[in-house]
């Protein structure tokens, strides 16, 4: 498989991105622009997507600022979706990408969103993987899914956040038991989805989302419900059957969006692109086939 990487600069600082199969592209399929979540979280754990180059497409990746490979976001004051809005920009603009598909999974599809509002040329569809509209309606469904652990484990959790406490060995076992239900069900964790996880920026994790289950950040009042009717191309929103991000937070999305359509992957939390990766990429790649396919014959 043939992998570049290198830079883009965005007002100053680099941002690093590797990119899977051909390039330049070849032939006419736009490249799959990759939004990872977080914030924070280094792209590695969605390299399951790598084997879509096997049809001929191309995967492009990148480290949103302030972590994995690229430049520190030092000013907390750039902490925002704008920001992060200006970087998509920049790398379609640095790489030459006229035509993308989009993809962003959790942050990385609220990203989407926010880009895909500003309307933004070129973007051939929108795949919206694990992600939502609404954080204060996500915030109520994740409490929901809380009040399903044990009494304990929610005693540990909110004692150590009360104190500050939440890298102590006890917060981090009890935190567990919330991400093997819903977050990722396999067991041990992929090496690359470990990996990413592990590199997490914590503090601009915390800035913008806070805990999973307790989002007091700047993201907590995040909410584009009513503008979802603005978007006027093709979309496919994706969750897994336990996913945190449940039927009751998709709805609004999926109804939102005219002629959106909603895949469910039967065997997976919120990381389906890494628990039942062939299966996703087969889903995947149909969708964008038909819409390239409609593209040229409308």
């Amino acid at each position: 498989m043939e992998i570049s990487e290198g830079t883009v600069s965005v007002r100053g600082r680099r941002t690093w991105y590797r990119i899977a199969g051909p390039w330049p592209a070849e032939g006419t399929r736009p490249p799959l622009l990759v939004l990872h979540g977080g914030p924070g979280v280094p792209h590695g754990y969605l390299t399951d997507l790598d084997d879509m180059t096997s049809s001929g497409r191309t995967v492009v990746y990148y480290d949103q600022a302030g972590c994995g490979r690229s430049d520190p976001l030092d000013d907390p004051a750039e902490w925002t979706p704008d920001t992060f809005v200006e970087e998509v920009g920049a790398v379609r603009e640095g790489l030459g990408l006229d035509r993308v598909h989009l993809f962003g999974h959790s942050w990385g599809g609220m990203l989407a969103l926010e880009y895909a509002l500003r309307r933004p040329p070129g973007l051939a569809s929108l795949v919206l993987a694990g992600t939502c509209a609404s954080v204060p309606l996500l915030a109520s469904e994740v409490r929901r899914l809380m009040d399903r652990l044990p009494a304990g484990v929610r005693e540990t959790l909110a004692r150590h956040e009360a104190a500050g406490t939440t890298d102590s060995a006890e917060y981090q076992e009890a935190a567990a038991s919330f991400f093997t239900l819903w977050m990722c069900r396999l067991s041990p964790l992929p090496e690359h989805v470990a990996r990413a996880s592990a590199a997490v920026n914590a503090e601009l994790y915390g800035a913008m989302l806070g805990a999973e289950w307790n989002i007091t950040g700047t993201l907590a009042d995040w909410d584009v419900t009513e503008r979802l009717g603005e978007l006027d191309r093709p979309v496919l929103v994706t969750t897994g059957r336990y996913d945190e991000i449940t039927p009751a937070v998709v709805r609004p999305l999926v109804e939102g969006i005219r002629g959106a359509q909603w895949m469910v992957f039967e065997e997976s939390a919120h990381l389906s692109t890494a628990e039942e990766p062939e299966r996703y990429r087969a889903g995947l790649e149909s969708f964008l086939s038909r819409v390239e396919s409609d593209a040229q014959h409308p």
